[in-house]
């Protein structure tokens, strides 16, 4: 951990998850205002062989770096100008809805720390798909940074069916002309009535419908869509394959996984006691890790240069990052790592790809994918 973060932890740690992530928000806007200062802290140092290994080419887009930020972290847009100066190739914004919402009632985010793992049952609080297709087409780009949206169903048990669908296509409409590419949150546990996509008779008239509106704004914009983990171990392979297989059928370029997990799996150092008062949410971090990495490996053996993979959930370090590379993910994802370990291990991470890459004979990011799938 770096001595900075290190430092100032425990003063975060003494607040709610919550109230330290808003915390962080506003730190963040702040640096935002001083990009060489970043870059001075935070930013790897990279030789120009370093920097080549690290390209990455996925779905017509370029990236300098392979690793990203999740969605979840900058729901609202707020930070786009921050991640590139903390050595990373990507972000994605949202999860964004059509619809403003003020999220679930409060307390609604928790941490674990001897599990290095958060629960939040936040309800995709968001400011809504119109304030931040603004708040993106305001926001200066750094160049070769590729920024991504993340969509969500409002989050309302009223919303529901055709009218759910609706709801994905109004946000598509706003922030399409914003977006590098759009992942469709299909999978996100933390909706009001408990439903998702995630099933081929929910997801195929929702890709029907984004495509169609794509074709209508004569758009090339990659669509991914995000999956959830495997409940248990093996993979279900054949649920999975159904969902694979209709999304590359309806023009979908690629899979985010995992997002977050409804059951309490992984957990094994937090008392019971503790898990059962905090009661239902999305569980992510380091308990996700080995179901996120299985998840990936089947995705790359059935789909093999057919989709790209952006992995998440429980990349914490160089070894679980690289690991998810080797499993079949073109490009890798932080968010629950960042709050233990801080802004720091974009940069370490980032850093310790291209030395494991050079220290294993890889020329590229492209090379090492799935080759331990």
């Amino acid at each position: 951990m770096p001595p900075l973060y290190k430092t100032l932890r425990p003063l975060f740690f003494r607040a709610s998850a919550e109230t330290a992530h808003h915390a962080g928000i506003r730190l963040g806007k702040l640096g935002q205002l001083a990009p060489p200062v970043l870059r001075a802290i935070y930013a790897p140092r990279l030789s120009e062989a370093d920097k080549a290994r690290l390209r990455v080419r996925a779905f017509g887009l370029d990236f300098e770096t392979p690793v990203g930020i999740a969605a979840g972290l900058d729901k609202n847009g707020e930070l786009v100008r921050l991640w590139p100066h903390l050595g990373l190739g990507f972000c994605e914004v949202g999860s964004v809805s059509a619809q403003a919402s003020a999220g679930n009632p409060k307390p609604r985010a928790f941490r674990l720390a001897k599990d290095e793992a958060l629960i939040n049952r936040m309800g995709l609080n968001n400011h809504g798909a119109s304030a931040i297709a603004e708040r993106l087409r305001r926001t200066p780009r750094t160049p070769g940074f590729v920024v991504a949206v993340n969509l969500a169903k409002t989050h309302s048990p009223d919303i529901l069916g055709d009218a759910g669908i609706e709801d994905f296509v109004t946000s598509f409409q706003a922030l399409l002309p914003h977006a590098d590419f759009v992942v469709l949150n299909v999978s996100c546990p933390n909706t009001a009535e408990g439903k998702t996509f995630e099933s081929p008779e929910a997801l195929t008239p929702l890709l029907d419908a984004i495509a169609a509106e794509r074709t209508r704004q004569s758009s090339s914009v990659p669509i991914l869509v995000k999956l959830s983990p495997p409940a248990e171990l093996p993979v279900d392979e054949g649920a999975v394959n159904d969902i694979l297989e209709l999304a590359l059928e309806r023009g979908v370029t690629g899979f985010v996984a995992t997002n977050t997990a409804s059951d309490r799996e992984g957990l094994t150092r937090t008392a019971s006691s503790e898990i059962e008062a905090i009661g239902r949410g999305g569980l992510s971090g380091a308990p996700l890790r080995k179901r996120a990495n299985a998840l990936v490996q089947h995705l790359y053996r059935q789909a093999g240069d057919r989709a790209t993979i952006i992995g998440v959930g429980g990349i914490d370090s160089v070894d679980s990052a690289y690991e998810r590379v080797l499993s079949g993910a073109s490009l890798i994802e932080l968010y629950t790592g960042l709050v233990f370990k801080g802004p720091g291990l974009a940069g370490e991470v980032v850093k310790g790809l291209a030395q494991r890459l050079e220290a294993d004979g890889f020329g590229s990011v492209a090379e090492a994918v799935g080759t331990r799938a």
